[in-house]
């Protein structure tokens, strides 16, 4: 195919990704009317229509799926190596987005980033704070934040943070009218504050392990969050027992509002990693993030 016809793919692409001949127009910097004359010329050559389209939508056909997914980590890769470019300038810059959790954020992430980012003006950092579980490379996200141990085998890894655990806790208020748990199992009789799953819209089933024994338990009760602030302020209040970060709580447990239970069936977790894709070339940008989260013992 000669150059321009590398063009027409780019711009098909651009298409099929915003579902839109406006926005991709708006995006390319091109008009409407040209963008949809170089797809239809694009689609005589090769024989097959690539587009359906519709007054009010626009969707990649199955061949045109099947072109999208293979273009498009390719242009995704040479992007990225235009981008490494900008390590020839003086000073990083660019925008890097990552997708973490509020947990992650709170603890690990933004107490290392603020400090560091004073440094580096040019450089832009967009978090996007969602406990789902974000596919980085489909959503166009730079990075994504995750526990060492849920992370893909072809996606680079670096540690950002120590082991860490989630502990059960609750008031002295709730527990003046309930029993105090003893094993794991002891919480199905226990008014529980749930957490919700954003990746696979169930509840979240509490993890324990002890003795080289793993235990899954779900629990039941009035309460159910998406976020582990929330539910340390409801087990504060006596609403029920909470499984959150031990880093968050520790305050209030050393304070006597909360009180802990079931300390030696709480194992830590595999710390907070940083990953992105391994055929990626860092930029600059990206490498400064990179240096100010990676963990030091």
């Amino acid at each position: 195919m000669q150059r321009d016809g590398m063009k027409d793919l780019l711009w098909f692409v651009a298409v099929a990704q915003e579902r839109s001949f406006t926005r991709a127009a708006a995006k390319l910097g091109t008009s409407q009317s040209t963008l949809s004359s170089t797809i239809k010329e694009l689609e005589s050559r090769l024989g097959v229509r690539l587009l359906t389209r519709t007054t009010r939508s626009v969707a990649p056909t199955e061949a045109g799926e099947r072109l999208v997914q293979s273009l498009g980590p390719r242009f995704d890769e040479i992007e990225a190596d235009l981008a490494s470019l900008v390590a020839f300038r003086d000073k990083p810059s660019g925008t890097v987005r990552i997708t973490l959790s509020d947990h992650a954020l709170q603890t690990t992430v933004w107490p290392k980033l603020q400090p560091v980012l004073g440094d580096y003006p040019d450089v832009r950092v967009e978090l996007y704070s969602d406990n789902g579980m974000k596919n980085i490379v489909e959503e166009r996200f730079d990075a994504g934040v995750r526990l060492g141990e849920s992370i893909d085998g072809d996606m680079i890894a670096v540690r950002i943070g120590p082991d860490w655990r989630l502990v059960a806790v609750a008031s002295e208020e709730y527990f003046a009218h309930h029993p105090v748990p003893t094993t794991p199992q002891d919480l199905v009789d226990h008014d529980c504050i749930n957490m919700r799953q954003a990746t696979f819209g169930g509840l979240y089933a509490w993890e324990f392990a002890r003795d080289g024994r793993d235990l899954r338990v779900r629990v039941e009760g009035q309460l159910t969050f998406n976020s582990s602030i929330p539910m340390i302020e409801a087990a504060i209040r006596g609403c029920g027992i909470a499984y959150v970060p031990e880093n968050l709580v520790s305050p209030h447990i050393a304070s006597g509002r909360l009180r802990l239970v079931l300390d030696d069936w709480s194992q830590p977790f595999a710390g907070y990693h940083l990953y992105y894709p391994s055929r990626r070339q860092l930029s600059p940008a990206m490498a400064v993030i990179v240096e100010a989260l990676r963990h030091r013992i």
